[in-house]
């Protein structure tokens, strides 16, 4: 009996239509488009303007465009998976709201919080229930509306992040193509370094906070640049070790798009050649959970079936990891 593996079978994403330049951000903070290029390699973010919607319209409008381009039935759907950092709500899941909305009435879903590196977590979750057998088709979705969490008078941070949202459909597969290995870490070591410091348990909304803006994501830059650095690295080295590939046998590095100096660094020790490395960060910079998706959307062209993808991840808390996947369609 072969045993089944789980499979990316299905792409989708979505990103808003209000773009925020670097000589946009010259006019609000203290930077430059030379500045912001050279050190990030973002050249422009895209931004959900309307107040009143969150993250759910983008998650929403990411599964559509999935489940328009692969026809699949969304009551066929067993589970959604939302990786996201920015819930509509800080009780209600989001997911839930997306399962219903997209017509997954068969579903259950929920939230999955692991900052940066959420829809590499979710993808692995994905790919137990179903190697399990539990479930045949599992929606992971990674959206984020950082623009909500950011304060634009500082330039440490509002010159990072965008908005957007991607989702892949995962199901089982008898080739031995999908989800082949994986190495997740975590340290609480960097519970400070990247963080949103007031609105949880430890410091409930108060006037106070919401003066202080401690409402908004605060990063100590250069600590958080040296972890994902190294560990994004030496992550995706070792995964590539322990299933014996070498750098002509991985055809595409997927990495999280924080800054295009880590993921070189990540390339560099993986010894590939710069068009194995696939970027898109210059048009939407860091948006978060939905980096990883928003990158399979915008090359899924250039897949072929079988070919060897290594995807690497890092985020606050401090959560990082690399997930060695064959990919399982010509498009």
């Amino acid at each position: 009996m072969i045993k089944n593996s789980a499979a990316i079978t299905a792409v989708g994403a979505y990103v808003p239509e209000d773009r925020l330049t670097n000589q946009m951000l010259e006019k609000m903070v203290d930077t430059n488009d030379e500045w912001i290029t050279s050190r990030t390699g973002i050249k422009e973010r895209r931004i959900l303007n309307d107040p009143e919607k969150g993250t759910s319209f983008m998650a929403i409008k990411a599964a559509e465009n999935l489940l328009q381009k692969s026809g699949v039935d969304p009551t066929e759907i067993d589970l959604v998976i939302l990786a996201t950092v920015t819930p509509d709500l800080p009780v209600a899941a989001t997911a839930v709201y997306v399962a219903t909305q997209i017509g997954a009435t068969n579903a259950f879903a929920y939230d999955l919080q692991a900052a940066c590196s959420g829809f590499l977590y979710g993808m692995s979750t994905a790919a137990a229930y179903i190697e399990a057998g539990r479930y045949k088709k599992v929606l992971v979705i990674g959206a984020d509306k950082m623009s909500s969490i950011i304060d634009y008078t500082d330039r440490t941070t509002c010159i990072i992040f965008g908005d957007g949202a991607g989702a892949v459909l995962f199901e089982p597969n008898a080739e031995g193509l999908g989800l082949q290995d994986e190495l997740l870490r975590s340290d609480g070591v960097g519970r400070h370094s990247l963080k949103i410091a007031a609105g949880g348990s430890l410091m409930p909304p108060t006037e106070v906070t919401v003066a202080q803006k401690l409402h908004f994501v605060q990063q100590d830059g250069k600590t958080v640049f040296k972890f994902a650095v190294s560990n994004m690295a030496d992550v995706s080295e070792a995964i590539m070790k322990r299933n014996n590939l070498t750098n002509e046998d991985v055809n595409w590095l997927v990495a999280h798009q924080a800054n295009q100096r880590i993921v070189s660094a990540t390339a560099n020790r993986m010894n590939l050649e710069d068009e194995k490395v696939l970027m898109n960060i210059e048009r939407y910079g860091n948006t978060t959970s939905a980096t990883l998706p928003l990158l399979l959307s915008d090359f899924e062209h250039k897949f072929k079936k079988g070919d060897n993808i290594v995807f690497a991840t890092f985020g606050g808390g401090f959560t990082w990891g690399s997930i060695y996947l064959k990919w399982a369609y010509n498009s």
